[in-house]
């Protein structure tokens, strides 16, 4: 059976910070994605996607889960929000994988999710001023995504990388696939044999997210 990936949706959620790391995972045949609410109506993206819930937030099980994927979004800078907060802390005692971007970082941060852990956000000063009790400056690295155990966490520029780690933590890809698939992501770089067609693993891997790439 499948674990699930299960990914918070939300009125107002960024909707351009998850779907790198979304379409890996989709990639893979170890994960189903499924989209969490705080109800079971329907969403809108900062976007304008409209998105349906599959299940409420308080019907998540770490049992079945392979990761829990947290996007940004201005609700997070609004108040901090007490059943997120409960959950995260459920899933880190089990261990499960967390990833926030942006926005989504002040609420790992308030679940006191990066006590003595390396973690990111937008900026350090964002934490400060948000999260007034926040006092593991010291652990914070100003890289765009960082993975400290089995936290994930991200700028809210930092779709691409986010992703990138989400692959590493989850082994979705080879070493040189990950790598590939950056590169591809971030630098519009296809290695010259997959452009010949030399059929290989490590190819269908790239090839099929290149084929992704607008």
């Amino acid at each position: 059976m499948k674990q699930k990936a299960y990914h918070l949706v939300f009125d107002g959620l960024a909707d351009w910070e998850t779907p790198y790391a979304l379409r890996a995972i989709t990639m893979s045949e170890k994960f189903e994605v499924v989209p969490v609410g705080f109800s079971d109506q329907p969403i809108t993206t900062i976007g304008g996607l409209k998105l349906l819930p599959e299940i409420r937030i308080n019907e998540v099980s770490p049992a079945d889960a392979g990761i829990f994927i947290l996007p940004g979004g201005d609700m997070w800078e609004q108040h901090s929000h007490e059943k997120v907060i409960n959950l995260l802390r459920l899933f880190h005692g089990e261990k499960v994988p967390i990833a926030a971007v942006c926005g989504a970082t002040l609420e790992v941060t308030r679940a006191g999710l990066t006590h003595d852990v390396r973690h990111t956000s937008n900026s350090k000063e964002y934490l400060k001023a948000m999260v007034p009790d926040y006092r593991d400056e010291e652990f914070y690295v100003d890289e765009l995504a960082v993975t400290g155990g089995h936290l994930i966490t991200a700028s809210g520029l930092g779709g691409i990388e986010f992703g990138r780690e989400v692959i590493k933590l989850l082994d979705l890809f080879s070493e040189a696939e990950t790598e590939e698939w950056f590169e591809m992501f971030k630098h519009g770089v296809v290695p010259e044999r997959y452009k010949q067609g030399e059929p290989s693993e490590s190819a269908v891997v790239v090839q099929s997210a290149a084929a992704d790439r607008p």
